[in-house]
């Protein structure tokens, strides 16, 4: 199955990119933080997520933005050293 997902952000100006991709057992919100990752790479400039819509009309940013910050949290209790 296949899902299309279209991430609005803000960095200089608006923009907003759209893509289509594979589920393959992956939830919509972990595919979108992963394509959200990317393009923040291939940004050179402080940019922020505005909005994450799947399908067309299903908004989800919410629930990548706690995926996102789950994922920081993990990354900074995994370096502690006790």
């Amino acid at each position: 199955m296949t899902v299309i997902i279209e991430i609005h952000y803000a960095a200089a100006s608006r923009g907003y990119k759209r893509g289509e991709f594979q589920l393959r057992g992956r939830t919509p919100e972990f595919i979108a933080l992963q394509f959200w990752k990317q393009i923040k790479k291939e940004l050179s400039f402080r940019v922020q997520l505005e909005k994450v819509i799947v399908e067309g009309d299903q908004d989800i940013t919410k629930l990548v933005k706690d995926l996102e910050q789950q994922e920081l949290e993990n990354t900074l209790n995994d370096n502690l050293p006790f």
